[in-house]
């Protein structure tokens, strides 16, 4: 992942996605080069708008971000209703052993 982050640092601040600048910010970073995967990352993002990609990945996840809050209410309204489920089992059951002693 270093190396994507590299590539959007570069295109955040304006300045070209190319092998040596690309070596230079991971260097900095005290990563380990390995000039074969700066060679690939600048070959992959070659005819890459990196903007469109941002862009269509920020729509793509946003719906999924908005029901992630609805899924989790539903299940913890599932958890209270099994929880008052359980605690009515239970007084009924006291309720019939109680009849039992009564």
């Amino acid at each position: 992942m270093e190396y994507i982050y590299a590539a959007m640092i570069l295109h955040t601040v304006g300045n070209e996605i190319n092998e040596e600048n690309v070596t230079k910010i991971l260097e900095a970073a005290g990563v380990d080069v390995d000039e074969s995967r700066v060679k690939a990352l600048i070959a992959a993002l070659e005819d890459v708008d990196i903007d469109e990609a941002i862009e269509t990945s920020a729509i793509a996840a946003a719906p999924a971000a908005a029901a992630a809050p609805a899924a989790a209410a539903e299940e913890e309204e599932e958890e209270e209703e099994e929880e008052e489920s359980e605690e009515e089992a239970e007084e009924e059951a006291a309720a019939g052993l109680g009849a039992l002693f009564g």
